[in-house]
């Protein structure tokens, strides 16, 4: 059969599996030691802002270092071996504690300065819930910046209402009325993220909502979601501020994850 054309069976896939070129391999190299140049500063500056306002955290990192050392260069001698090679392996592992003491620290001083700001909750929610959950921030809210967001996930329907504590309750209610009339059965939960009595502090409000049970299929959720489409559709926007965080600390928390 002559009039019948053939091609090798490598000719059909060398478009999709072409190697890149020796330009695009040096552009792309270029790129990533641009961007970890990037992360040092940017975890250069977190440091320097947060050793000026934490005056406890160089000595905490310089005593764990030094902890580290000591303790494994001890232990190295009392088991015969060389003290300096314990040393070494414990002031590395000493580093290792100062960076999360560090982290920690930074974590912290950013949930402080963030609390009782409008918007904290949703900053804290959108800053730790990745993955299929879905968050939208201030669904409904009020002129005093009392707000409510809303999170979608394995456990259904997350309502979180932040801002004065009474007017807030009514604001959640009001909402869980709405959302159970297009939920098709998805279970809603309503928060109050504060600091006061049965009120769910903003660093842990996360874990909390990552710990409601998972009752729904991700099937279930992506219909759940084209059903409050049409609740969104007739709302309208609520204003709220980007972030509670202040810009001297706003980088700290990708600086750290290496984003």
């Amino acid at each position: 059969m002559g009039g019948m054309a053939t091609s090798s069976p490598g000719s059909s896939r060398s478009s999709s599996t072409a190697k890149p070129s020796k330009q695009e391999r040096k552009a792309a190299k270029v790129e990533a030691k641009a961007a970890k140049r990037e992360r040092r500063g940017q975890i250069w500056q977190v440091f320097k802002t947060q050793a000026r306002e934490d005056k406890r955290l160089l000595p905490y990192m310089i005593g764990t270092l030094l902890l580290g050392g000591a303790v494994f260069a001890v232990l190295a001698w009392l088991t015969g071996m060389w003290w300096w090679i314990g040393l070494i392996f414990g002031l590395i592992i000493g580093a290792m504690a100062a960076l999360i003491i560090f982290a920690r620290r930074v974590q912290s001083s950013v949930y402080k300065q963030a609390e009782g700001t409008p918007g904290a909750a949703a900053w804290s929610l959108q800053n730790n819930l990745k993955g299929r959950w879905r968050i939208t921030p201030a669904v409904a809210g009020t002129t005093h910046l009392d707000a409510v967001h809303r999170v979608i996930g394995r456990p259904g329907i997350i309502l979180v209402g932040e801002g004065q504590p009474s007017r807030v309750k009514n604001l959640l209610a009001a909402e869980a009325k709405k959302h159970n009339r297009v939920a098709g059965g998805a279970p809603v939960t309503q928060i109050v993220a504060g600091q006061g009595e049965g009120e769910i502090d903003i660093r842990k409000l996360t874990k909390y909502v990552m710990k409601l049970p998972a009752v729904m299929q991700p099937s279930e959720i992506t219909d759940l979601l084209q059903r409050l489409k049409a609740l969104d559709a007739v709302r309208p926007q609520v204003p709220m501020p980007k972030g509670p965080v202040p810009s001297s600390l706003k980088g700290a928390r990708q600086a750290m994850r290496g984003r």
